[in-house]
């Protein structure tokens, strides 16, 4: 089955994806910080009887992963592919994750709450994610009874959570903000209108490659709807800036752009060694040289598949073995090269 995160999505040429995330708690047990190994066990098997006791279809669909023994390269795999956070892999509790066989729809059980519901999908899709994880949490309410205040909402470990619990988030790929300088006032408006702006991976990270993560930081006393619908207003203004500035370079800069594009795409078909940072760098560009049809030849698809590729965990995977951060600059390096070169050839 193709992996949701190698199509292209609307308006994928600024919007790499759309993700939705609902945090949920049983109300029996202790918040998971005070919850026992025991407890811990507990949550894990009611949350699968929940969603494939008599379900063929998601029997089918979703299979579990217990996070005991997992090695570094597998869980850097699953942080990677946004589908288990970092703090879920580094908690000491019994923990797991339940993953759709496209990996587009995962159950995280004991992290920060005791559940975290996510669907993920290409481009922007906000309103698709969230039907896919309400319908996920119709059918978890119908065994599970879960933590909730008639007043405030659903009940989660921490309070910025409460209320909807529900965050919504896209990832943007704004080269055309960042290389103007007009990033910075952007994102100081956001923070101004409640919005949080993070790297590729949430919270802590940098934004690799011109890539930035937009999410909602109030839950409380705003529906799922109007949280929603603030998301896509704001991020239809973000992607009308960045196609104007994209436009207004080419006008503006023409070889400049251009040189920039094809001096990135060069280094990336011929270099040797090469960083995750400088990859994900020179990537930003040849993505906007292909979106703006100065790159012909390479497919959205490849590059959005290479931006995975490239990563420590995911490259260590394909090569089947542990690799120190020069031998995977190199690694890295020989991928690059042979799938891009690979591609214009065809």
């Amino acid at each position: 089955m193709d992996k949701w995160y190698i199509s292209k999505g609307p308006d994928s040429d600024v919007i790499l994806s759309s993700r939705v995330r609902l945090a949920r708690n049983f109300r029996k047990y202790p918040f998971p910080h005070r919850t026992t190994p025991e407890q811990q066990r507990q949550i894990i098997e009611e949350t699968k009887n929940a969603l494939f006791s008599g379900n063929q279809r998601m029997i089918e669909t979703f299979r579990f992963i217990d996070f005991t023994g997992l090695d570094a390269v597998e869980k850097a795999v699953l942080i990677e592919k946004h589908v288990a956070s970092k703090e879920l892999l580094e908690t000491n509790r019994i923990s797991g994750l339940l993953l759709s066989k496209d990996e587009r729809i995962s159950i995280m059980i004991n992290e920060e709450d005791h559940l975290r519901i996510q669907c993920l999908a290409t481009g922007m899709q906000l309103s698709e994610t969230w039907e896919v994880c309400s319908s996920l949490d119709d059918l978890l309410s119908e065994t599970i009874d879960f933590s909730w205040d008639e007043n405030i909402g659903y009940l989660t470990s921490c309070p910025t959570n409460i209320g909807t619990a529900i965050r919504t988030s896209v990832m943007m790929h704004l080269p055309a903000l960042t290389m103007t300088g007009y990033i910075k006032p952007v994102l100081e408006a956001l923070g101004k209108l409640g919005m949080a702006v993070r790297g590729m991976y949430g919270e802590n990270t940098e934004a690799s490659g011109n890539m930035f993560q937009l999410s909602n930081q109030i839950t409380l006393g705003k529906s799922e709807e109007d949280i929603l619908l603030s998301i896509k207003n704001i991020t239809v203004q973000i992607i009308e800036q960045e196609r104007s500035l994209r436009q207004h370079l080419l006008n503006q800069n023409k070889y400049q752009l251009e040189d920039r594009i094809f001096r990135s795409f060069g280094i990336l078909k011929n270099a040797r060694i090469i960083s995750t940072d400088e990859c994900l760098k020179r990537l930003s560009d040849l993505r906007l040289g292909v979106d703006m049809g100065i790159i012909e030849g390479i497919s959205i698809e490849s590059i959005n598949g290479l931006i995975l590729q490239v990563q420590p965990g995911n490259l260590q995977k394909n090569e089947g073995s542990v690799l120190d951060a020069n031998e995977r600059d190199i690694v890295r390096a020989k991928l690059v090269r042979e799938i891009l070169n690979k591609q214009k050839n065809n």
